[in-house]
């Protein structure tokens, strides 16, 4: 779907949406992308210095942060608009968790961010400006400058050798349903590892093919990836097989990331 960016910030203004303040407007998501259909929303940002002081629909409370995220959403033409309006200052301490003074001091062993807040990072890095591109240059070149993907890489990989363990484990024990699902989130978190280490740091499963086709890796081929990811060698006969595919599958892709 073409976006008329002039338009869209029409309607925002018609809407009175914009306060005097405004450092910036942007536009992200899977419409931004490419990636969207007929029932995506437009995810817009609006930053300003102050807090939004107009009505609001929804609130959305913030994890790592201190403050809560108004939202206003409407339709246009049949397209929900989801627009956050956020503090500049919010935005710049939303970065500063993702920093390498954090990382290296250990505070980033494990992400205290919000799915949200994750995912607030991830559209930041491909958006597109409305308003005040060079600030949004500024914080996207921040976001590639940070921790972010060290720390992501790192969280999945650990996640996909407790999953090794628990697979391995529970085949031993003789549990094989369970062991195919331990394998199965192994092979998911050790694929979202591969991809945020090319800078693909989404974490929504529904976006994982189109992650996977966008980065360049020959670590594993797509159709690979997707023969595990939808278990089309899967053998109910034979669970084992499949688990033991998949772990060591798992094993390989993770030794690599690490080097």
């Amino acid at each position: 779907m073409p976006l008329d960016r002039d338009r869209c910030l029409r309607e925002l203004q018609h809407r009175e949406l914009l306060p005097s303040d405004v450092r910036c407007v942007y536009l992200s998501g899977s419409l931004v992308r490419g990636w969207g259909n007929p029932q995506s929303d437009l995810d817009v940002y609006v930053v300003s210095d102050s807090p939004w002081s107009g009505d609001s629909a929804a609130v959305v409370p913030l994890r790592g942060l201190s403050g809560s995220i108004p939202v206003n959403a409407f339709y246009v033409d049949g397209c929900r608009w989801d627009v956050e309006h956020w503090q500049v200052v919010q935005i710049d301490a939303l970065l500063a968790e993702v920093s390498w003074d954090r990382y290296d001091s250990g505070e980033l062993s494990h992400l205290g961010l919000s799915r949200h807040e994750i995912d607030v990072l991830e559209r930041l890095a491909y958006a597109q400006p409305l308003l005040q591109p060079d600030w949004l240059a500024s914080r996207q070149e921040a976001l590639k400058q940070s921790a972010l993907r060290t720390a992501l890489v790192a969280e999945r990989l650990n996640l996909t050798d407790l999953f090794i363990e628990d697979a391995v484990g529970q085949l031993r024990a003789g549990d094989e349903e369970c062991a195919v699902l331990s394998a199965r989130l192994a092979f998911e978190h050790v694929v979202d590892a591969l991809l945020a280490s090319r800078g693909e740091f989404g974490h929504s499963s529904k976006w994982r093919p189109r992650r996977f086709r966008a980065v360049q890796q020959d670590l594993l081929s797509f159709e690979d990836y997707w023969r595990l990811e939808t278990m089309a060698s899967y053998d109910h006969r034979r669970p084992a097989s499949w688990v033991e595919e998949t772990v060591e599958t798992c094993r390989r892709i993770a030794q690599q990331v690490v080097s």
